[in-house]
């Protein structure tokens, strides 16, 4: 990355690997006996042009075989070749656009925006949010569908029994835009008249187990990919992420990479793109689903102290009316 070009100012590589061998014994008399590796690579380098800084980032995990994390170079490459290239485009103009995100953001949306407000410690512990998440209730259009799960196997959320020994499963959170569901321990299915779904979680044997997201997806929809930009007459096309947050029900995600999308194709390259909104309205504008899907394995979640727990997460590309860009 350093050799790329000579405005390259910082590189950083991160790699973390971790073997987990976790014998759970329950007063059920349920014995489990359990293993598996999780490896996780970060990489990221910054270029600098004056007062102009840009970044250029990848994440990558696998907890299947080191060789997912091989023969990388053409995405460490593109870091830093994305890092430089943006020194040279023009910030994003501030405005509310029709906008449309690549399945790594719409992962990141879901888990970030969205997830955290169905593990049901966070609803039972408050009123406010408890009421707003009530089950019955719309959020979305017909065919929006999201689901939370550790069933799937192979990815860095997955497992087949919980830290509380309850066996994993798939929970729909939502069902034709309508909320079906919460993610439960033992204790808030209890308080809440519910079923576990087995999403009691925890770091190690350190940290007492909490309601923690597994693999968190929006499920494919049906629209071609291609057919999401065909009706915007001016718009943003954003990919990737360099980082975000979540306060409550508002987002902030910052975009790796952005486009102008004008007349229904792709434009000019932008830079500074931050997507910024709330997660309700954001659902509810959400105007089409594309037929395309991919897992994000680079997920590290952080909750109650618990910092890079894995998860995955996964999408299409999708389409929304209503997503403000700052800068």
């Amino acid at each position: 990355m350093q050799g790329v070009d000579p405005r390259i100012t910082t590189t950083s590589v991160r790699y973390n690997d971790v073997t987990q061998h976790i014998l759970l014994a329950t007063s059920e008399g349920v014995r489990i006996d359990q293993r598996w590796s999780d490896m996780e690579m970060r990489l990221a380098a910054t270029a600098r042009n004056g007062q102009t800084v840009q970044t250029g980032r990848e994440t990558t995990g696998s907890r299947r075989a080191f060789e997912d994390l091989e023969n990388l170079d053409p995405q460490v490459l593109g870091a830093a070749q994305r890092a430089v290239a943006a020194l040279d485009l023009s910030p994003v103009k501030g405005n509310t656009y029709d906008v449309v995100i690549d399945p790594i953001l719409t992962g990141l949306f879901v888990h970030e925006a969205f997830g955290h407000l169905s593990e049901a410690d966070m609803a039972y512990e408050n009123p406010d949010i408890l009421e707003v998440m009530t089950l019955g209730r719309r959020f979305g259009p017909q065919g929006l569908h999201i689901f939370d799960g550790a069933d799937p196997v192979g990815h860095r959320g997955s497992y087949q029994y919980d830290d509380e020994g309850t066996p994993a499963s798939t929970t729909q959170l939502i069902q034709d835009g309508v909320l079906v569901g919460r993610l439960h321990s033992r204790e808030t299915a209890g308080k809440l008249g519910e079923a576990p779904t087995g999403n009691a979680r925890c770091l190690n044997y350190h940290y007492p187990p909490l309601v923690r997201m597994t693999n968190t997806w929006i499920e494919r929809g049906t629209t071609p990919v291609t057919d999401l930009f065909a009706d915007i007459q001016t718009g943003v096309y954003a990919r990737n992420w360099l980082g975000g947050m979540t306060n409550g029900e508002m987002f902030t995600f910052t975009a790796g990479e952005a486009w102008m999308i004008r007349q229904g194709k792709l434009a000019e390259p932008v830079r500074d793109v931050t997507l910024s909104g709330n997660v309700f309205r954001t659902l509810a504008d959400i105007e089409a689903i594309g037929d395309d899907f991919y897992w994000d394995e680079s997920g590290g979640c952080g909750k109650g102290g618990q910092s890079g727990l894995p998860v995955g997460c996964g999408g299409p590309k999708s389409q929304d009316s209503e997503c403000r860009r700052r800068w």
